[in-house]
């Protein structure tokens, strides 16, 4: 049996590991589509000596980031079960029982914390000037939040995602749940505010039982925090006997002897980790010569304020997302980096006297040592215990498990194998790694052949048309797993070869490789992608007349772009795509791209962002192409979708608009599952209408035929020819 883009109903996906302090345990989140629009996301836990694993937590509502307390005894976890479909924190004991719920905020729960004694969790929410003035954002028990009608926007990023901010900022706040001596209470917790002011502030990380450190959006030269990504690391006395209050930073350092300055730094998404004597990790991502791509790990002793920069001597990005952790008795630090199609858990040495004399000396530190623990596959999630990491991470032949790797001689052990029963009697297609040459030298791609006894066309056919996908980012790296496994394996499962590869631009391969681009993300990335198209089209095996091309976000913009300057493609897809550089400026949250990869505004130069733009030269287009987009995609937002569509409509090419309703930029990854299959479906009905190989109508001409429709009974999306 080969896959199909229903089978996405019946895969699970895992991620977020933590290790119990005793090392015999890891929990993680096991998320799988319940019917069209949810998703079921619930906690399990299992043994790291091996057997089956169990599920921790009901499948009530949509549970994320596991963490056990210091002393195991409990397990914290955030959920939006209960009365509302808001983020809450929940604590379950891990010996049996019901789990506790320990807030009512109204801004919901992120990143949770334990304080080392057990006692407390620190957390951030989101809350408006107006609920903290009435005390409503630390319990919402009688208290609605109501959506602003009209909408008034006085700050320059007020939507963010798939959602507006409507006046919230993000604040850090501790909540008292005891010692867990006499079980989880039964009563919710008490909730302070440790923060104030109109500003955010991310990444709570405890050092001590009496010290807090978070990072607060501030800049050093008092502009606007959201025209930069500049951030003040502090840290907060929470031990002080006159009690814990709110402190605003506005006033800047020093106003308020509870908080104090620590270090200035600069990231998209900020991330910290303590140890209890002083340290302070934080991803710092420079723009000073130019995009933050190039994010690095800086320890930070807070005494003295001497810095230690733990990757300097590596040439790769460091992605907090998928894991930043220190390790046993805080001698090293662990990260996730991408590295030429695997994202690796590298190991950094760290300790203090190290840290200390580095940082300290008047010469040039010498190497920080470092090395790789985990180095095949693609790593989305890293949990550090004594000798050992736990990891989610998937491969090309599995869409994700759970793994613990030997911390010394990196030898792995498989926990789970969630999809055994769905791979057992499905055929899955192997990629086979592609280096190519471009005129700056290889890239790295990859060619997967549809799987054995799959033919499409006449019997005996011996060629297979190609799909040509592109990544988003456009900083971004892709490998034969991750969230793309599904789409690639479900497309040569229909009948096509697929290829992609990580043109310049790509993370994994070195900052010069990744801001290639620089003012030039169309021509640079496309003559990458041709070249790879022409070295995989001259095997015998692909018919080169038969190309397609798709890709969603910066793989959006790029096949916009080559369809405006190239006639090869038979079809093509444009997905969540940015089309007009200026449109996309003006309406999108990550507006900071532009000005960081081109080096200008609209105001400054809107003619050479409009040379930039695929919308420029969609009068050239004459290839039939499919524009997908989701409504509520802030990142990207719909006009630019729009735009597209209109231009090639006008212009006499086939083409078609689909609109998600409900979804946001994250659509393919973790839209309603009834949406993703959808898409997916689409995408092939549109290839399949103009292959020859296919004996199917066009799209355009088929209505609902070819879609999974008993799975959309209640699909509302809008479409229109």
């Amino acid at each position: 049996m080969h896959l199909s883009a229903v089978d996405y109903l019946d895969l699970t996906r895992v991620d977020s590991p933590a290790v119990s302090p005793d090392g015999a345990t890891v929990a993680y989140v096991s998320h799988r589509p319940r019917d069209d629009e949810t998703t079921e996301s619930s906690v399990s836990v299992v043994d790291r000596a091996g057997g089956d694993p169990r599920r921790f937590t009901a499948r009530e509502g949509v549970d994320a980031g596991p963490a056990f307390s210091p002393s195991g005894d409990r397990l914290a976890f955030t959920s939006t079960r209960g009365d509302d479909d808001r983020v809450q924190l929940w604590v379950v004991p891990t010996d049996g029982g019901e789990a506790r719920q320990v807030t009512t905020v109204p801004g919901g729960v992120r990143n949770p914390r334990w304080s080392p004694d057990g006692t407390r969790l620190a957390f951030v929410s989101e809350s408006t000037q107006e609920e903290r003035d009435r005390g409503v954002d630390c319990d919402a028990t009688d208290y609605e939040r109501s959506t602003p009608d009209p909408r008034v926007v006085d700050r320059l990023v007020y939507r963010r995602a798939a959602a507006y901010l409507d006046g919230t900022r993000r604040h850090v706040y501790l909540v008292d749940v005891g010692s867990g001596d006499d079980g989880v209470r039964e009563t919710l917790g008490a909730v302070t505010r440790l923060t104030d002011g109109d500003r955010d502030h991310a990444s709570p990380t405890w050092g001590d039982d009496g010290t807090l450190y978070y990072a607060v959006s501030r800049r050093r030269d008092g502009g606007d925090p959201n025209d930069a990504i500049e951030f003040e690391l502090v840290a907060h006395d929470v031990s002080r006997a006159d009690g814990v209050g709110a402190v605003d930073r506005e006033a800047g350092p020093g106003h308020d002897d509870s908080v104090r300055h620590v270090a200035w730094g600069e990231s998209w998404t900020p991330a910290l980790a303590a140890t209890d004597d002083g340290r302070v990790a934080y991803l710092d991502t420079p723009t000073d010569d130019g995009p933050p791509v190039h994010a690095d790990v800086v320890v930070v002793a807070c005494g003295t304020g001497e810095e230690t920069v733990l990757t300097a001597d590596l040439d790769r990005t460091v992605l907090p997302d998928r894991g930043f952790s220190w390790g046993p008795a805080f001698e090293s630090f662990y990260a996730v980096t991408p590295d030429e199609g695997d994202f690796v858990v590298r190991r950094f040495r760290a300790a203090e006297d190290e840290t200390a004399d580095s940082a300290g000396s008047d010469e040039s530190p010498g190497p920080v040592e470092h090395a790789v623990v985990v180095g095949d596959g693609a790593v989305d999630g890293l949990a550090v215990g004594s000798d050992f990491v736990a990891v989610t991470k998937s491969a090309s032949d599995h869409p994700g498990d759970v793994f613990v790797v030997d911390a010394a001689d990196g030898s792995e052990q498989r926990l789970t194998t969630v999809n055994a029963d769905f791979l057992s009697d499905r055929t899955l297609a192997t990629p086979e790694e592609v280096w190519f040459e471009s005129e700056a030298g290889p890239v790295q791609g990859w060619l997967v052949l549809p799987p054995e006894g799959v033919r499409p066309g006449p019997d005996g056919a011996e060629q297979v048309p190609l799909v040509v996908e592109i990544h988003g980012g456009p900083h971004a790296m892709w490998t034969t797993s991750g969230s793309m496994w599904h789409e690639f394996q479900t497309l040569a499962a229909r009948g096509y070869a697929v290829f992609w590869c990580n043109p310049r631009g790509s993370l994994g391969y070195g900052e010069t490789f990744t801001t290639a681009i620089q003012r030039d993300w169309g021509a640079v990335t496309a003559r990458d992608v041709l070249a790879g198209v022409d070295t995989v089209c001259a095997r015998d095996e692909i018919d080169e007349s038969h190309l397609f091309l798709t890709g969603g976000s910066f793989g959006g913009y790029m096949t916009a772009w080559l369809v405006g300057h190239d006639d090869r493609f038979r079809a093509a897809v444009a997905q969540r795509g940015v089309y007009d550089l200026t449109s996309f400026y003006g309406s999108s949250d990550a507006f900071k791209l532009v000005e960081w990869d081109f080096e200008t505004t609209p105001s400054e130069d809107a003619a050479f962002l409009w040379e930039h733009s695929p919308a420029s030269v969609a009068h050239e287009v004459t290839t039939p192409t499919l524009v997908l987009h989701a409504t509520e995609d802030f990142r990207v937002p719909v006009n630019n979708a729009e735009l597209l569509y209109l231009l090639l409509k006008k212009g006499g090419v086939d083409t078609r608009l689909v609109r998600y309703p409900r979804e946001g930029h994250e659509l393919s990854r973790s839209g309603e599952p009834g949406h993703v299959v959808d898409r997916l479906e689409r995408i092939a009905r549109w290839f399949d209408g103009y292959s020859d190989y296919h004996d199917a109508p066009r799209a355009l001409d088929r209505g609902d035929e070819g879609l999974t429709g008993s799975l959309m009974d209640d699909h509302d999306g809008d479409e229109r020819e």
